[in-house]
């Protein structure tokens, strides 16, 4: 399980999780907890460059279709396949197997970024 203190999160309901200039982006358990079953997730490709606060992708339920924001700039170097494959991964495990993309950050990170109590605060 994640150590959910660890991560940054977007007022999007996005979580970020960083090791080196390498950030892990998924969506909450808040978000797919709201969003419903998920039943199709359409991602940027690996090599497609992103930039905060930009639509970047698609996230289908039965209840609606939300949009995926890049909650940074950067390159995606990497694309959760089995999520692709297997949507309700993000319901089932947000934190872990449901993750989304990897992108390779260029530049800062937003300054907007939330830690887990203040995420907490903002869904309560």
């Amino acid at each position: 399980m994640t150590d959910l203190t660890a991560l940054s999160y977007t007022s999007e309901h996005e979580w970020i999780a960083l090791d080196g200039d390498i950030a892990t982006v998924g969506i909450t358990d808040f978000a797919a907890d709201k969003l419903g079953d998920v039943v199709f997730v359409e991602l940027p490709g690996a090599d497609s460059a992103v930039t905060a606060g930009d639509v970047c992708g698609e996230i289908e339920s039965t209840k609606s279709v939300g949009e995926l924001y890049a909650p940074l700039s950067g390159t995606v170097v990497e694309v959760n396949d089995a999520v692709v494959d297997d949507p309700s991964l993000v319901n089932a495990e947000p934190f872990d197997g449901g993750w989304l993309i990897k992108i390779r950050v260029d530049g800062e990170l937003p300054a907007d970024l939330l830690d887990r109590a203040a995420y907490e605060e903002l869904t309560a």
